[in-house]
C-alpha cells in the first residue's frame, strides 16, 4: 500500500505545573525539510527529534512545532533580597543626612538599581523530557496513520488510471492489421503517381516495404508498456516507501505510450494514445504527493 506524504498530528497535556502541545504537519517534498520551533531550553534535543522525524516519516516536507506554558507562578525572575535591603538602608541614610521626607517611591528606584532582580536560568527535567518524547512518539504515529488514509485515497485514483491504460491499449489492436493496409497502399498510390511503368525492382520493393513495415511495428512497445504497467501494480502493493520508485517506471510508460503514438500512422491509435497520455498525466499529479 503507499502512503501520502501529507499527514497531521497534535499531542496536548500537562506534566508538572506546564501545560505542553506537540505539533506536527506534513507536505509533499522531493527530500525530507524540516522547520522546528522549539524553546531554547529543549533545543539540544532538536536532532533528536529530527533523526526520529527521518527515521519514522522519511521525506517530506514537515513543521515541527513544541509550546510550553507555565500554568503556576514560577518566574524566572528572582527579588534579591539582600541587595534590596542594602540599597534602602544606604539611600534613606542619605535623604535624612539631607533632610529629604524618606517616601515609598525609593522602592521604584531601587527596583531599577543593578542586581536587584537576578534571573534563575531553568534547567532540562529528564523526567519532564520523557514525558514530552513519549507523545512525540504518538504524534510521529498520528501523522502515519493519517498518511495511510490519505494513501487509500491516493491509490484509488492511480490505480484507476493505470487500468485505464491498459483498457485502451487492448482497443489498440484492432485498427493494427488496417494500419498496415493503409500504410501499404499510400505507398503504391506513391509509386504509381510516378508514373513508373513496371521499371522496378520487385523484390527490392518487397526488401524495403518489409524493412519500413518492421520500423512502423508497435508490438514492442505494447509489450513493454503492458509490463511496465503490471509491474507500476505490483510495486504499488509493497509495504516499502515506493513514491521515488513508482515515479521512474511512470516516466517509462510515458515513453512507450510517446512512441506508441509517434510511429501509429493512424489516427485510431492516436487517439487512444492521447487518452493514454491525459490518464497518465493524472498519475503524475497524483505521484507528486506518494510518499
Amino acid at each position: 500500500m503507499i502512503k501520502s506524504m501529507t499527514g497531521y498530528g497534535k499531542a496536548e497535556f500537562e506534566t508538572g505545573n506546564k501545560k505542553i502541545t506537540v505539533e506536527l504537519k506534513s507536505l509533499n517534498s522531493k527530500q525530507l525539510d524540516i522547520n522546528s520551533r522549539i524553546p531554547a531550553l529543549y533545543r539540544e534535543k532538536d536532532i533528536v527529534i529530527r533523526k526520529e522525524l527521518n527515521e519514522k516519516l522519511v521525506r517530506g516536507k514537515m513543521d515541527f512545532s513544541l509550546y510550553i506554558e507555565n500554568l503556576g507562578m514560577e518566574s524566572n525572575s528572582v527579588i534579591n533580597e539582600n541587595i534590596v535591603s542594602a540599597y534602602f538602608e544606604q539611600l534613606s541614610g542619605i535623604q535624612k543626612k539631607l533632610g529629604l521626607p524618606v517616601s515609598d517611591e525609593i522602592m521604584q528606584s531601587i527596583m531599577r538599581l543593578p542586581d536587584s532582580v537576578k534571573t534563575v536560568y531553568e534547567e532540562l527535567d529528564e523526567k519532564e523530557w520523557e514525558v514530552i518524547h513519549a507523545n512525540i512518539h504518538e504524534v510521529i504515529a498520528a501523522v502515519n496513520q493519517f498518511r495511510a488514509q490519505e494513501g487509500v485515497a491516493l491509490e484509488k485514483d492511480i490505480r484507476s488510471n493505470i487500468n485505464e491504460i491498459l483498457k485502451l491499449l487492448k482497443q489498440v489492436e484492432p485498427f493494427e492489421k488496417q494500419r498496415i493496409e493503409n500504410v501499404k497502399n499510400r505507398i503504391m498510390d506513391g509509386l504509381n503517381e510516378l508514373n513508373l511503368n513496371g521499371n522496378m525492382d520487385k523484390n527490392r520493393f518487397e526488401q524495403e516495404m518489409i524493412y519500413y513495415m518492421e520500423k512502423l511495428d508497435i508490438n514492442e512497445e505494447k509489450v513493454r508498456l503492458l509490463n511496465h504497467c503490471n509491474y507500476f501494480l505490483e510495486t504499488m502493493e509493497s509495504n516499502e516507501v515506493v513514491g521515488k520508485k513508482l515515479g521512474f517506471i511512470a516516466q517509462e510508460i510515458g515513453r512507450e505510450i510517446n512512441t506508441l503514438g509517434s510511429k501509429a500512422n493512424e489516427s485510431n491509435i492516436q487517439r487512444i494514445v492521447v487518452q493514454m497520455k491525459d490518464s497518465l498525466e493524472r498519475i503524475k499529479e497524483q505521484m507528486l504527493n506518494v510518499l
